[in-house]
């Protein structure tokens, strides 16, 4: 349990009971333990404002029967701290959820909270690289390693990210078992949730290249992508590779491992993909994370309807 200062005060009944929540979220909603990180560190925070801002300790029916001015006033506190607005709906929604759990177990009343709106914020488009750039990308990433074998495998990785649109740890998630790589894999993304990829012949035979030249064995309980000392790649390795790429080539910051992944799904909506299909590709719960790469191509074919068609 993380958060700051305030939450010393937190009673043990409290912590207990967060502890007991966050148990049933990792057991019953199967979230990832980033998430189980972030709802522990929001809903500690409100927990510790609560036990400073009233003074004492009431007891977990006291928690569960949170009055509007109590839940203002920790938003008001949260914001002067600096929590922009879309982390203020995260916890929001965090708190929501932990209160409503609390009420169901001690008749408390959470109207107030649950009907509490989560401020508006406007959210960050994808920025995907062009055709053109993911290709060059691709070819670059190799150009600095050190030995052969890393130049592969490299490759490798971010040839997984663009042609089957995963995420960088879905992708260093592989064992060896998945050498060679089938026609579709089998991915377990955020929460434990499967989902069927279909893999083009470039990724696999990226892979086969890389598989090649690795000296170390790839068995099928092992990491399949090494790093230098044979253990399991660092993420990070593969985001200098990139940085080190689209400083050759031009390209901005937001040229990263994850903008594979982003361009994977505008290439694929812009050349006519379904946007469900799409969605079920990346392994996405609700269909408006999808939807944000319809206002991403849109806005791409205005640039291009502009250049052909400038103002007078």
């Amino acid at each position: 349990m993380t958060g700051g200062a305030d939450t010393l005060a937190i009673s043990p009944a409290a912590r207990a009971a967060l502890s007991e929540w966050l148990a049933q979220r990792r057991a019953l909603d199967g979230a990832s333990e980033n998430t189980i990180r972030a709802y522990s560190r929001d809903v500690a925070g409100w927990l510790g404002f609560l036990a400073v801002h009233r003074g004492g300790n009431e007891g977990l029916a006291g928690l569960a029967d949170v009055p509007l001015s109590d839940l203002r006033a920790w938003m008001a506190h949260e914001r002067a701290r600096g929590l922009g607005a879309r982390s203020m709906a995260r916890a929001l929604s965090a708190v929501r959820g932990f209160t409503a759990w609390l009420a169901d177990r001690h008749a408390g009343e959470a109207t107030a909270v649950l009907s509490a709106r989560s401020p508006k914020y406007r959210r960050k488009l994808p920025r995907p690289l062009t055709e053109d750039a993911a290709e060059a990308v691709i070819s670059h990433v190799a150009d600095q390693a050190r030995e052969d074998w890393i130049a592969a495998r490299d490759t490798a990785v971010v040839t997984l990210l663009y042609g089957c649109g995963l995420r960088i740890s879905e992708a260093l998630g592989l064992t060896g078992a998945a050498h060679p790589l089938p026609e579709v894999l089998r991915i377990r993304g955020k929460g434990g949730k499967e989902r069927l990829v279909p893999v083009l012949p470039a990724a696999r035979e990226a892979v086969a290249a890389y598989a090649d030249l690795c000296p170390y064995d790839l068995v099928a309980d092992r990491p399949l992508f090494r790093g230098a000392r044979g253990g399991a790649l660092n993420p990070r390795l593969i985001a200098l590779a990139m940085e080190r790429a689209r400083a050759t080539l031009g390209l901005p910051p937001t040229a990263t491992p994850h903008a594979l992944r982003h361009s994977f799904a505008t290439h694929l909506l812009s050349a006519g993909g379904d946007l469900r299909a799409i969605q079920e590709l990346l392994g996405h719960s609700s269909l408006s994370t999808t939807q944000a790469y319809t206002a991403v191509d849109a806005a791409r074919l205005m640039e291009v309807y502009e250049r052909a068609h400038p103002r007078a």
